[in-house]
């Protein structure tokens, strides 16, 4: 993706930063140094003048953490902004936006000129620069099925540097970002490779009940978007409401075998077959063990959709981590599978 940045750039630094309206499960903490550079050019002089041996968070909108305690060091979240059409053939148009662009702005734009591939992503809070980190993904489809590529800042060196898409070591709600090379890169920006032509992904639940029965020339991403926006707002709590991070758990893969055996024991489980075997949905395996709608304490798992945990009012991240850790006990007791938490712990 090619990132221009003016000559100059603002940094907004603020010290002993208050982070609780900055994660969406609004847990209460502070930022020992926040800075909010709006170019790259801004980015590379805040990491000039840090001292290397201080911790460095990068926290986006908050959306996909649980803040556990003060950060200490520098946090980061990314003010670079701008949306734009950076090429086009006959059958795709390619876009780039900044780090710091709100993701369901860049769904809306793109679903506005036309071109599809982002619709079913529609709705998912954080911004652009989160979403290649975590590999955002809802109703059948996954950035890393659109992203052409991934603009960084490496940390130490302060050198932009672009990944094209099959090296960002996508995998379900993984990256290299997040994983094996955590801490090394800051995303700085992202190009998406969309259709002119419309081809809507509609095979999954809610959107196949819609739209099955239309051919592909009669789907646009629209309409998708406007049912994918509905179905999410009928099941999932607006964090502008009831401060929530999301999705809380992944959904597990197990083996075939194990898939087998639990669709024995349990008639109505819901599986998906993969190829590495079959993946559960969370949200059914935690409301079997009883948790949906059930609190512990100011937390609580969503009345409407199991799978998101949700602050009442008044926790703290011990809070989050005990009902986490309930949770996931007594789906262990209760099928053998074990979950895994989505959101990403700090400090």
């Amino acid at each position: 993706m090619s990132q221009t940045a003016p000559p100059t750039g603002s940094v907004e630094q603020i010290c002993d930063a208050d982070l609780t309206s900055l994660n969406t499960l609004r847990l209460p903490a502070r930022a020992h140094r926040l800075a909010r550079p709006n170019t790259l050019d801004a980015l590379s002089q805040v990491l000039a003048e840090r001292n290397p041996a201080e911790p460095l968070f990068v926290i986006g909108e908050g959306s996909n953490l649980v803040i556990r305690s003060d950060l200490p060091g520098l946090t980061l979240s990314l003010a670079i902004d701008g949306m734009a059409q950076v090429k086009e053939d006959d059958t795709h148009v390619w876009v780039a936006a900044g780090a710091g662009v709100h993701w369901d702005d860049l769904v809306a734009w793109t679903v506005e000129q036309g071109w599809q591939g982002l619709e079913n992503l529609s709705l998912i809070p954080g911004t652009a620069g989160a979403a290649p980190f975590q590999n955002i993904g809802a109703y059948g489809v996954e950035l890393s099925q659109v992203l052409e590529q991934v603009t960084v800042m490496d940390v130490v060196t302060a050198q932009v540097d672009h990944f094209a898409g099959h090296e960002c070591e996508f995998s379900y709600r993984d990256s290299r970002f997040k994983s094996g090379d955590r801490g090394r890169y800051i995303i700085t920006g992202i190009e998406l490779r969309l259709n002119k032509i419309p081809q809507c992904n509609v095979s999954y639940g809610p959107l196949q009940a819609r739209f099955g029965h239309l051919s592909q020339a009669d789907i646009s991403p629209a309409a998708v978007r406007e049912h994918v926006i509905a179905v999410r707002q009928s099941k999932l709590p607006d964090p502008a409401v009831l401060a929530n991070a999301g999705s809380f758990f992944k959904n597990p893969v197990v083996t075939k075998e194990q898939g087998d055996a639990l669709k024995m024991r349990f008639a109505d489980v819901v599986a998906y077959a993969q190829e590495d075997g079959v993946k559960l949905a969370a949200g059914w395996l935690i409301e079997q063990a009883g948790w949906k709608g059930k609190r512990l304490g100011p937390v609580g798992m969503h009345s409407e959709q199991a799978l998101v945990l949700v602050n009442h009012g008044g926790a703290t991240s011990a809070d989050v981590v005990a009902l986490a850790e309930a949770v996931c006990a007594d789906v262990l007791a209760m099928f053998g599978v074990s979950l895994e938490q989505e959101p990403v712990l700090l400090p």
